[in-house]
């Protein structure tokens, strides 16, 4: 009999990581797919990207509607409690034998306290991370807590989760999906991708800036203070990816907005740009700045700098190429200034890369398909010797 296993996700980034695992377990015959399409997946707001699952030959097994047509903290805390009792019903009828989610967000935290209580396996995608200035940040580690299963990005945060007291046997090194993606992708050449974005694209920078959701509201001062620097950078084109369904998301979209309609000669903005126009995006531009985790993980890869602004990201493992900076004009414009300069960027052509060598869905998938699963519900905390 086939493992089913069901693997959830609720947002553009997180599918454009999962892809190619979901197309390794489809493809494999002792496993049986199933997926949960959720959170800004289903909403017109976003996107409606549970279109791209179809198009890319996906059957959703399920569609669970959570989000609230707000971005309040009273509204995302209420979103999670309707998707806890969605999740519940969908699992009930899906019976997984192994729930994968990848992440920290508080969609797939509504998901993981349904499969926790209902018995079903976790494996959860990286664990072990810390990203200081966020909800994020203890849903990840809560998340850790109630999974059986964890496959870490770096060995760095494989011993974190150890340390949490889950069971070495338990937690697999083996890099991020993202790096996979970037290998198996054929990029579009820049006049391709400035056809699709309807700009004309010279040099350019890619930003995308989400709200620190563990701060009281600074999103309006944030976002008003990046689009102060990037004022200052008239030659440069911009491509500007929205926020996700997050505390205050919708006051920095809306300043994105009304600043592109000023400057629609040189500046666009996309709900979603999907897989292939944004990891283009990144190999044609000049610098990516704002603060997400794209730019730590996926971006050098490419060697391209990253300008990472505020305390999002704080506590992440980074490569050479990641200039970080605070929520200051001064700052942001000399980090900007030392992103494109020729100096940088030679300097960050040789940097070691700290995420794995892009065979992360293959070893996951065999994990999966392996893996005995008796009795992996009850756990044992794991004691560090001292």
């Amino acid at each position: 009999m086939k493992r089913k296993i069901c693997i959830v996700t609720g947002t553009r980034a997180e599918y454009g990581l999962l892809i190619w695992l979901m197309k390794r377990i489809a493809s494999d015959s002792n496993l049986e797919l199933q997926i949960v399409a959720t959170g800004m997946h289903l909403s017109p707001e976003f996107g409606l990207t549970f279109e791209q699952i179809e198009k890319d030959g996906f059957v959703i097994n399920e569609k669970v509607e959570m989000l609230l047509s707000s971005d309040t903290t009273t509204a995302i805390t209420k979103s999670i409690g309707l998707g806890a009792i969605s999740f519940a019903d969908a699992f009930a009828r899906l019976k997984p034998d192994v729930l994968v989610i990848l992440g920290d967000r508080f969609e797939i935290f509504a998901a993981t306290q349904a499969a926790m209580i209902m018995r079903i396996p976790i494996a959860h995608i990286h664990g072990g991370e810390l990203t200081e200035g966020l909800i994020d940040d203890p849903i990840r580690h809560s998340i850790t807590k109630m999974a059986h299963l964890h496959f870490t990005a770096s060995n760095e945060y494989r011993n974190r989760v150890i340390q949490m007291g889950e069971q070495p046997d338990t937690v697999f090194n083996v890099g991020t999906l993202g790096i996979e993606g970037i290998k198996k992708i054929e990029c579009l050449s820049k006049k391709e991708l400035s056809e699709s974005v309807h700009l004309d694209l010279d040099k350019f920078f890619l930003v995308t800036l989400h709200p620190t959701t563990l701060q009281d509201s600074t999103a309006e001062i944030q976002i008003q203070t990046l689009l102060n620097s990037l004022d200052k950078f008239p030659q440069y084109q911009i491509i500007f990816t929205k926020t996700n369904a997050d505390t205050d998301g919708r006051i920095i979209n809306h300043y994105i907005e009304e600043y592109v309609k000023k400057n629609s000669h040189r500046a666009c903005v996309y709900d979603s740009l999907g897989q292939l126009r944004y990891l283009s995006a990144i190999k044609h531009c000049q610098l990516v700045i704002g603060n997400s985790s794209s730019g730590l993980l996926e971006v050098p890869f490419f060697r391209k700098p990253t300008v990472n602004i505020g305390l999002r990201q704080r506590g992440r493992l980074k490569a050479g190429s990641v200039i970080d900076c605070s929520f200051d004009e001064n700052q942001i414009i000399n980090a900007i200034k030392n992103g494109v300069s020729t100096t940088f960027n030679e300097k960050i052509k040789t940097i070691p890369m700290v995420y794995g060598e892009g065979n992360t869905s293959e070893q996951i998938v065999e994990i999966l398909k392996t893996k005995n699963l008796e009795n992996i519900i009850i756990k044992r905390f794991y004691d560090l010797k001292r």
